[in-house]
């Protein structure tokens, strides 16, 4: 019987990532903590939310919105996102609007950061299926929900990706040590796994917590069998993955797309050039 599980580059079998919503002050440092540890992560964005230039917040307020001269630097070296033109509930609008929030969002983003944006967070975490409709039409390829699974699991549609759990999870750290220490060899499915972490940087002020992600990140860095990467680069290799052709006796494969893919064949591992052919037996 014949078995076959993707394998993230370099043949490594696990990804971590994290998604970060709102684009506000505070996700400067988190990006600061995740450059530092050779991590990347996503930030889902507003892009006609953004504080004016001579906006001054009253002292203790945590919900800070980033101004717009000061949102490129601030996420160098990150992949942002979609998070609705003006954040709001997508499932309760028309439509046109709704097609008019994404889009709006991801060419204002686009035009912003100078670079193809395709990835999303639903605002407020909720959807329906018109709304995932809408996404396909307008070129988002994923999207955030915030339905914890405490699971490593990949999903099987990333218009309807759910993360692991949220950083103030009571779970968070056994989920962790669980997946710094085991191993997808060691289940009854040798499928890899992604550690996937979301919140708002916002309720690290609230909380008083940022020791409760430094804590994470240094638990979860540095490690050679761990991925580390943004949602979309997740969603693109997977895909790249997944579009793998095959011979009618599985002993060549021909990788079509412009990234080198790794995967486990029969208990092998084995990788493929973009553009190439390789025999696997």
């Amino acid at each position: 019987m014949a078995s076959m599980f993707i394998r993230f580059p370099e043949g490594k079998l696990k990804a971590f990532t994290v998604s970060y919503d709102d684009g506000i002050e505070s996700d400067i440092p988190l990006a600061q903590m995740l450059r530092a540890r050779g991590m990347k992560g996503t930030f889902n964005i507003s892009s006609r939310l953004y504080a004016p230039e001579d906006h001054v917040y009253p002292a203790g307020t945590t919900h800070r919105k980033l101004k717009l001269s000061a949102r490129t630097a601030a996420y160098e070296g990150m992949e942002v996102a979609i998070h609705g033109a003006t954040h709001p509930f997508l499932e309760q609008l028309p439509g046109a609007l709704c097609v008019q929030e994404i889009l709006e969002d991801r060419i204002g983003l686009e035009k912003e950061f100078g670079c193809i944006v395709r990835g999303m967070a639903y605002p407020f975490g909720s959807w329906s299926d018109d709304v995932l409709e809408t996404l396909r039409l307008c070129g988002v390829s994923y999207a955030r929900t915030t339905r914890a699974t405490h699971s490593f699991r990949l999903p099987a549609n990333w218009l309807l990706l759910d993360p692991t759990c949220h950083h103030d999870d009571p779970a968070l750290f056994e989920l962790a040590e669980k997946f710094v220490n085991g191993s997808p060899l060691a289940t009854s499915s040798h499928a890899p796994w992604m550690f996937y972490v979301w919140g708002h940087t916002y309720e690290f002020e609230q909380k008083n917590n940022w020791d409760r992600m430094e804590k994470l990140l240094d638990l979860v860095a540095g490690k050679e069998d761990v991925w580390y990467a943004a949602n979309g680069e997740i969603r693109d290799y997977a895909e790249a993955y997944r579009s793998l052709v095959f011979a009618a006796d599985g002993h060549m494969v021909h990788n079509p797309s412009a990234v080198k893919v790794w995967f486990e064949y029969n208990g092998a591992v084995y990788s493929v050039e973009p553009g190439s052919t390789c025999t696997l037996w």
